[in-house]
């Protein structure tokens, strides 16, 4: 059963880090550039948006490599959590559940991403991971603490200090 539990940790690890990785190239190389996405999370409220577009674009980029080596694992799911919250809240949160809903997507992606990222911040990296090749341990509960402090913690932090969403307009 162990072995099992190691190839399911590496397929989730490989797959929400290489989707994470995906997201910050793109925010930086993609589409309209880090520039773009400077402007569309001002547009969200972010401000400053430039500050939020690389911190959210290497956060995407440095978590998601170290997801995918298994390394720093609770860190790298946490601070991927930390990411995707924000995301959810300040974009997804009122589209409802489908991610087909327009105008924006609804949040049923960042969900599933979230909860893939609290799992692995609760079970580890597994044996094929460099976590474990370097004897890296968390103890207990200690990953999954990690994880959600890190996550949720910096999540509402960035939106308490950052987050100015415009005002609705009057009816």
């Amino acid at each position: 059963m162990t072995d099992q539990v190691d190839v399911g940790l590496a397929v989730l690890r490989v797959a929400v880090g290489a989707t994470m990785i995906a997201h910050g190239y793109n925010h930086i190389w993609g589409g309209g550039k880090i520039a773009g996405t400077a402007r569309w999370f001002e547009q969200l409220g972010m401000r400053p948006g430039a500050l939020h577009a690389w911190l959210a674009s290497l956060t995407e980029l440095a978590a998601g490599a170290l997801l995918v080596a298994g390394l720093l694992t609770p860190l790298a799911a946490g601070a991927l959590l930390g990411v995707l919250v924000v995301a959810w809240i300040v974009n997804h949160r009122d589209a409802g559940f489908f991610v087909f809903r327009r105008p924006t997507e609804g949040w049923e992606y960042v969900m599933n991403l979230s909860a893939a990222c609290v799992a692995l911040g609760c079970l580890g990296a597994g044996e094929w991971s460099l976590d474990d090749a370097l004897g890296i341990t968390y103890g207990r509960w200690w990953g999954l603490a990690w994880s959600l402090l890190i996550g949720l913690g910096g999540a509402a932090s960035l939106l308490a200090v950052f987050w100015r969403p415009r005002s609705p307009a009057a009816a």
